[in-house]
């Protein structure tokens, strides 16, 4: 009688701990993807933040402000994967104030720091950078 109940205990318990398993992988908060905004011509030829971090999944959006027309070209030499900098870049020009666009960071996009310039303004110093962690 005693094997009975010590084995139906050690049931109980087995089957507690794997339900408690089972629902916290279940009802956990998986990391959701962040956005985040980057202002063109932000108080003059800058881009407003002017390096940002951001992790694979994130999506940032290019929002024009001042002065335009802008764009955001993503430069291969100054990145570590030239093919994704490429991908990245927006070379089409945004005319009008609050005209924005998405950039949207690949799930296996190689970390580092990957620099970015608007086509019109870059001489003027118009060069930001996207940190991938």
């Amino acid at each position: 009688m005693r094997f009975i109940s010590s084995f139906s205990k050690s049931l109980a318990l087995l089957a507690s701990v794997a339900m408690l398993v089972i629902g916290s992988l279940v009802f956990s908060n998986p990391a959701e993807a962040a956005n985040y905004e980057v202002t063109m011509g932000a108080g003059g030829l800058q881009f407003s933040p002017r390096k940002i971090a951001v992790k694979p999944g994130d999506t940032v959006t290019f929002k024009n402000g001042m002065l335009a027309p802008h764009n955001v070209i993503f430069n291969p030499a100054k990145s570590p994967d030239s093919e994704l900098s490429k991908s990245l870049s927006h070379k089409n020009l945004a005319y009008r104030a609050g005209e924005s666009f998405d950039v949207n960071i690949p799930a296996d996009a190689e970390s580092g720091d990957y620099e970015f310039f608007c086509t019109p303004h870059r001489g003027a110093g118009m060069v930001g950078h996207l940190v991938v962690e």
